[in-house]
């Protein structure tokens, strides 16, 4: 059996010499207490030299990823032919097994025997001293470190991993600070945690006041404005709290001092995560902002694995609970997670976050990759996505995108032009005028009664209303019969160059003509109306008499229907009653017929034995009840008598 061994020199070979100890697992330290017993157990067989540090480098980094080297191989098959082969690691034993065909060993009496090996390596291999193998095994450990590190010398984002980290810690610690300092201080000066909402500037209140005795001598103009110290100091004069010692004082003081410097020290913490996202992640910064690319960053791991992730897997990234939980209960997936703390988020209203949040993942997305995979270090990318963001979420609050573009689907749609009718709205602008010839006429208007007035302003003001298509022509009719008139009489009076007052009589015999005659289609009209509202009237009175009437018979019958079955309920009890009374009686009264009959049976039987015995006696038995029997009756009939006379008079 063969032992690989690995050194930062190079690979060694150990021949076993004695496989019978390895049985002995528990035994086989004691062979490497001294350099001789090591000897009579392991033997050096071959060594393979590294070159230089760059071939050393290349060998150690396949062997942590279980990958044997172009001169390892090559050196495994010039020593190991025909023998096993034991070996530090499983994986590598396997990967070694598939390539070279040779058997590999891996257990614990390898790894003891590593061990042994390991303590005993410099006086096992000659010409390789301790003094030699410490500075060797510190270069390759540095160069190996450098290597694994070298994918991103620019763009360390385990900084900010480690970064973000800290300000939540310290935000939590903070926080917790700030309320002992309140609950604390409290006991002495309970007012002052309403006059001062701040955390810090209260910190820093108690830290310059102390005592609040020493409140009205003291300037808080660097701390607090000038309301809230006057109010501070009315306090302070008033307060209800109870005394506290000057050692206890001393004690809430260096809290004070304690938290001052946290929020220091948090600032400059910002402001170094600041620089650095803006340096490793700008377009993100940009998107998003430095807390929330910070924590996206944590979350995922790296940029690198950030960068892989599709833009769903960014929106929702944080919110992995709600999502399993929604897909298991069968309900609604979560909209955003760590992304939805981003300004562009809060600036949109309730029912848009969605849709903002989704187009700020998609941009956010492409902007992570440009970060991660780009070359450029500006942030023109990031700039340009936010811009378009902006402009996405004023129209999705504008709602201007009725009629930008057509439908969603297919070609856009072409409407037809109407002036008269608003953009987006289904009404005209405004309702169409039309001449009305009535209301220029002056005459009969005091004697025409009120109902006539008030039909003719309706009338006037919705002629346009009842029918627009026949009214309006007709209207449109009277007007060119009225121009076409005028027409023919400036004619006329150009011709025949007849005297001023003929044609003014004569108009004005046409105009009370033609006043005559719309008063009198005017009367007709209203006789018809009033004619037509009475008539309906009547109807509107006889449907409700005939619906009233309808309503009390049937009210009517309702009621008889009742009655009828009142009075049938009725006389089903009475007959229920009646049987439950004669069936009570049959019942008390069968008892005692049974008695009697028995009775009267047995009777019998006594008679027929003594009738041959006791003839005689039973004859003169009756005799005497016969003559006992004639004077009872005698006084009954007396009684009766007398009873009967009291009741006549």
């Amino acid at each position: 059996m063969l032992v690989l061994f690995e050194t930062p020199a190079g690979f060694a070979l150990f021949k076993v010499l004695d496989e019978g100890k390895l049985d002995k697992v528990e035994d086989l330290w004691k062979e490497f207490q001294t350099s001789d017993s090591a000897r009579k157990v392991v033997k050096l067989k071959a060594f393979n030299k590294f070159e230089n540090t760059a071939e050393a480098l290349s060998a150690a980094t396949l062997i942590v990823d279980s990958k044997p080297s172009k001169g390892l191989r090559k050196f495994l098959r010039e020593q190991c032919e025909g023998e096993t082969l034991a070996v530090a690691d499983s994986k590598l034993g396997n990967a070694i097994k598939e390539k070279l065909k040779i058997d590999c060993v891996h257990n614990s009496a390898v790894m003891e025997l590593m061990r042994g090996l390991r303590t005993q390596l410099s006086d096992l291999i000659t010409g390789l001293g301790g003094q030699d193998l410490a500075p060797m095994s510190l270069g390759l450990s540095h160069s190996l470190s450098r290597f694994k590190l070298k994918f991103s010398p620019d763009k360390v984002d385990t900084m900010i991993i480690q970064a973000i980290g800290l300000l939540d810690d310290l935000d939590k610690e903070l926080n917790t600070y700030a309320m002992r300092v309140r609950e604390w201080y409290g006991w002495h000066f309970p007012e002052l945690s309403k006059i001062v909402q701040d955390n810090i500037q209260y910190a820093k209140v108690v830290k310059l006041m102390g005592s609040r005795t020493n409140a009205a001598d003291l300037d808080f103009s660097e701390i607090l404005p000038e309301e809230v110290e006057s109010e501070l100091k009315e306090a302070a004069v008033i307060s209800m709290g109870t005394e506290v010692s000057d050692h206890d004082m001393l004690n809430i003081k260096a809290l004070c001092t304690q938290v001052i410097s946290l929020s220091e020290y948090r600032t400059q913490l910002f402001d170094y995560l600041r620089s650095r996202m803006n340096a490793i992640a700008p377009n993100l910064t940009v998107l998003v902002g430095e807390l929330v690319g910070a924590r996206l960053i944590a979350h995922a791991g790296s940029l690198l694995n950030l960068a892989k992730q599709p833009a769903s897997t960014v929106q929702i990234l944080g919110a992995e609970k709600a999502l399993f939980r929604a897909l298991k209960t069968k309900h609604e997936t979560p909209k955003y997670g760590l992304i939805f703390h981003a300004s562009l988020i809060g600036q949109a209203a309730p029912k848009l976050k969605g849709k903002i949040s989704r187009s700020l993942a998609a941009k956010s997305a492409l902007s992570i990759r440009i970060d991660a995979l780009g070359e450029s270090q500006d942030a023109s990318v990031g700039i340009e996505s936010r811009a378009k963001i902006e402009a996405r979420l004023r129209q999705l609050e504008g709602r201007v995108l009725g009629r930008l573009g057509g439908s969603a689907k297919g070609k856009p749609k072409i409407e037809s032009y109407d002036k008269d009718r608003k953009r987006d709205a289904h009404g005209l602008l405004t309702t169409a005028r039309v001449y009305n010839p009535i209301a220029d006429s002056t005459i009969g208007q005091g004697k025409m009664p009120e109902k006539k007035l008030k039909l003719e302003e309706k009338l006037a003001a919705t002629d346009v209303t009842f029918d627009q298509h026949g009214e309006e022509q007709k209207t449109a009719k009277k007007r060119k019969h009225e121009d076409s008139k005028q027409v023919e009489a400036l004619h006329t009076e150009a011709e025949v160059g007849e005297p001023e007052k003929k044609k003014k009589k004569k108009d004005k015999k046409e105009e009370r003509k033609e006043d005559k005659g719309q008063e009198e289609n005017l009367n007709s009209t209203f006789q018809k109306q009033d004619a037509i509202g009475d008539s309906e009237k009547k109807k509107k009175k006889k449907r409700k008499q005939s619906t009233e009437d309808k309503g009390q018979e049937e009210e009517i019958t309702f009621q008889k229907q009742e009655a009828l079955k009142e009075s049938e309920k009725k006389k089903k009890k009475k007959r229920k009653e009646e049987r439950e009374e004669d069936e009570g009686k049959e019942e008390q009264l069968s008892p005692a017929l049974q008695k009697q009959e028995e009775a009267g049976e047995s009777r019998k039987k006594k008679k027929k034995k003594n009738s041959d015995h006791k003839g005689d006696e039973v004859q003169e038995e009756e005799a005497a009840m016969l003559t006992e029997e004639t004077p009872k009756k005698k006084k009954k009939k007396k009684k009766d008598k007398s009873k009967t006379s009291i009741s006549e008079s």
